[in-house]
């Protein structure tokens, strides 16, 4: 029976990796379930799954957490260090699915207990990426990729020698806005922003889909992850959200990973690893599916794109700027503080303002220090917001 934990278990990939886990409830002995504010849906799971502890992010709903849970068994607690603690309990393998770079402290802490790591969440590789994978080199661990670009890329180099990839493409549905006009988007609200063609995701990544931030921040994970040159990364629009990825080769090749628009394919192959078992998944009818379609990522529509291009060629400890800046700036576009276009510019600056401070970007890259830049740029945004709203 393998031992897992689900950090981030209310949101969307945490429901799919629940789902999964409800089909096959012998297999598996459940550790640790985090969530933020939906505690009847987490209270509910943790006594389904039979949880040791059940983790609130949000300490003020631990008493709620607690009378839903009792008798039952379920251990509950709340706040930033019991999540931690509660990634510090023996696991086999461990989703990480919490939104943001709330993420990236439990998920070194699975990693030092040797677990293999399932990562949604993105950030963790934007922000602290070498740490990420050296922790999981140090203890044994693994990194298994659960957005469903890299998760294709992983696929495609599955017995292949990197030096021979040429190119990687990571693809974009485009979000809500890939058809508007580009003088509409300045007009554009966050409830036109929350509604993705394609995915059934959360609020803010469907936002940071339609502004493309998300696939700025897979950008800069490809390189992570990967190792890869960031020229060799490429993105391109596909509407149709069925090709993934695909990785082209020295000799012409070009290896596609092609599937539905379900998460619980990338969920399924990272719970599986190394084996590739049965999933739930859509069989797609290529005759009906008639043609796949591709555009230009226009990076005068999503200046998210350029901004991760000039971070991966920073280096250091600006991908945890940039996160931290798009945080916040999502934060103010949903609170209708300032516009669409604007969280782009409140980036790009805060980038420009946090350069500039010497050794910054170059120090070390340590919780500690990422931690830091993150605190420093949030602060800075928000500092930014408040010129712009004069």
């Amino acid at each position: 029976m393998r031992r897992i934990s689900i950090f981030g278990a209310t949101g969307s990939i945490g429901q799919n990796t629940i789902d999964l886990i409800k089909r096959d409830p012998e297999a598996y002995h459940v550790v640790a379930l985090s969530g933020g504010r939906n505690i009847a849906q987490l209270a509910e799971d943790a006594r389904a799954l039979k949880a040791e502890i059940a983790v609130t992010a949000d300490p003020s709903l631990l008493p709620e957490l607690r009378e839903r849970l009792a008798g039952s068994g379920v251990e509950a607690a709340a706040g930033e260090t019991a999540l931690v603690e509660a990634a510090h309990r023996p696991a086999d393998w461990v989703m990480s699915a919490i939104v943001g770079a709330a993420g990236l402290p439990p998920g070194l802490a699975a990693l030092e207990q040797g677990a293999s790591l399932a990562l949604a969440n993105k950030e963790s590789m934007v922000c602290a990426g070498p740490l990420v994978m050296q922790t999981a080199r140090a203890h044994g661990g693994a990194v298994l990729p659960v957005d469903s670009e890299h998760s294709a890329v992983f696929q495609a180099l599955i017995g292949e020698d990197l030096s021979a990839v040429e190119r990687v493409i990571i693809t974009a549905s485009g979000g809500a806005f890939r058809d508007w006009p580009l003088e509409k988007l300045a007009t554009a609200t966050p409830e036109q922003a929350a509604t993705h063609p394609n995915w059934d995701m959360g609020q803010r990544i469907t936002i940071d889909s339609a502004s493309m931030f998300n696939k700025a921040l897979e950008l800069i994970e490809t390189k992570e992850f990967f190792d890869i040159d960031p020229g060799l990364i490429e993105v391109l629009v596909h509407p149709e959200s069925m090709i993934h990825a695909l990785v082209g080769f020295n000799d012409g090749a070009l290896m596609a990973h092609v599937g539905p628009p379900d998460m619980r394919h990338a969920i399924g192959f990272a719970l599986h690893h190394p084996r590739r078992l049965a999933l739930p998944v859509e069989r797609l009818d290529l005759v009906k599916m008639g043609q796949f379609t591709f555009r230009e990522a226009c990076e005068i529509r999503w200046p998210a794109l350029r901004l991760a291009r000039e971070v991966m060629q920073a280096g250091g400890l600006s991908g945890a700027v940039f996160n931290a800046a798009k945080e916040r700036a999502l934060d103010a576009f949903i609170a209708k503080r300032i516009g669409f276009q604007q969280m782009a510019e409140v980036v790009e600056e805060t980038l420009q303002r946090v350069s500039a401070q010497s050794g910054l970007i170059a120090a070390r890259i340590d919780l500690d220090n990422v931690l830091a830049a993150d605190h420093l740029a949030r602060r800075t945004a928000d500092e930014i917001m408040k010129i712009s709203e004069r």
